[in-house]
């Protein structure tokens, strides 16, 4: 996939250095532009809503509110732009609950320079994007609460199935449209249904679900 071009990036955090430090590192890629830095949860909400961002990366603790009520906030029905977690909490019940308030990622703030880059690129390409170390922590956490083992079990159409799958890979609501020939609307229609069929709440769960499930098969 070609990268993605002038690519306009907010960032939220109450470090000041570190939000220099990111800075510096999304200068490194042609393909992104930092147009605004906000350090509070009230600033960068007011901020995301002037400048209209093509992505936002939002730390989890900041000190006038929680970056999960700033997520909450910032992700309406309305808004088109993606927000990616950057912070240093791995503990489960962070990530869980970024990814069930909506986070079109998490990643972790002591990650290498080249590894985050090339995360951030994955969520400008529209994928849902996870450092690697949590992915088996969510799968564990997953593994945890009753659910079907298989969408057969969970009464899945064959469309949820296909759109699962699509899930599966990290696209989209976008670019699942688009690989199926359906639009953007009937893609959430369908994501909403087989949630609660699997019942799970988060996209990001899904796609664990459905891979953990393909790797028993």
């Amino acid at each position: 996939m070609n990268a993605v071009t002038n690519f306009s990036v907010l960032i939220i955090d109450d470090h000041p250095l570190f939000r220099k430090g990111v800075i510096q590192l999304i200068g490194m890629a042609d393909e992104f532009r930092v147009i605004g830095e906000a350090s509070s949860g009230k600033e960068g909400i007011e901020q995301a809503h002037a400048l209209q961002p093509d992505l936002i990366l939002l730390d989890l603790n900041l000190k006038d509110m929680s970056g999960i009520e700033v997520l909450k906030a910032l992700k309406t029905k309305d808004a088109d732009w993606r927000v990616i977690m950057l912070t240093v909490s791995d503990h489960s019940d962070d990530l869980i609950a970024a990814l069930r308030a909506g986070a079109d990622g998490y990643l972790l703030k002591d990650m290498e320079p080249e590894d985050l880059l090339a995360s951030i690129r994955i969520g400008a390409q529209g994928r849902m994007t996870l450092t690697d170390s949590l992915t088996g922590m969510l799968a564990h956490a997953l593994r945890q609460e009753a659910r079907p083992n298989t969408p057969q079990e969970a009464g899945l159409t064959e469309q949820e199935t296909n759109i699962l799958e699509q899930v599966a890979t990290g696209k989209s609501n976008k670019l699942i449209a688009r690989e199926l020939g359906i639009t953007e609307g009937t893609v959430k229609v369908h994501i909403k249904h087989l949630l609660k069929k699997l019942n799970l709440r988060s996209r990001v769960e899904a796609a664990i679900w459905a891979v953990e499930r393909n790797g028993r098969n």
